[in-house]
């Protein structure tokens, strides 16, 4: 498979690429994640990870397929980003706490002119969390970085969830199985 590069930072992502062989180089620039308003919550995600592609795909030289994501956590048709702050991690996995939520992650790559995009979409059932709970795992995994306060992959994920319906590792950041089987497309 030819090298493509990443437009991420997550280490989560790169953990992804790398399990599955996929050969890549990491080129990130820093993009607003700013929307539309009247843009659709299912939309979103592509749209932000759409704008990183093509800020990444500005800067090079060569064509390479271009891959970049961006991942969003809906409860209702609230979008529930990155918490700034302790408190706000804690609000936030307080509202999670025994309800289903969706995670939308919006994948695009881009080679030259040819674009793919796509959203995956998985639900995740938190059982009821107590407060306990919720400060001990923000205090040990600080979660600052991640859609909705938390990492599957992580504590919370191990004790706090009740089901997943979808791609487990989209909620990790990533659907790597179809990027895996789109990828093909630019090779042939």
């Amino acid at each position: 498979m030819e090298r493509i590069i990443l437009a991420s930072a997550s280490p989560r992502r790169h953990q992804l690429l790398s399990w599955a062989e996929i050969p890549y180089d990491v080129l990130v620039r820093e993009t607003e994640e700013n929307f539309p308003p009247t843009l659709p919550v299912a939309d979103v995600p592509v749209y932000i990870a759409r704008n990183k592609a093509i800020a990444v795909q500005q800067e090079l030289t060569h064509t390479p397929v271009v891959l970049a994501a961006d991942t969003v956590v809906v409860l209702g048709n609230e979008i529930i980003g990155k918490p700034k702050s302790r408190e706000e991690a804690i609000q936030t996995l307080q509202k999670l706490s025994g309800c289903t939520h969706r995670v939308i992650t919006g994948v695009v790559m881009r080679k030259g002119e040819k674009e793919i995009t796509f959203s995956d979409i998985t639900e995740v059932n938190f059982h009821p969390l107590t407060l306990s709970q919720i400060t001990f795992y923000v205090d040990h995994y600080q979660p600052y970085d991640k859609a909705g306060a938390y990492a599957i992959q992580e504590w919370i994920g191990v004790v706090g969830i009740k089901s997943v319906n979808g791609d487990f590792y989209n909620v990790m950041g990533l659907p790597v199985s179809r990027v895996v089987q789109l990828l093909s497309e630019f090779s042939s």
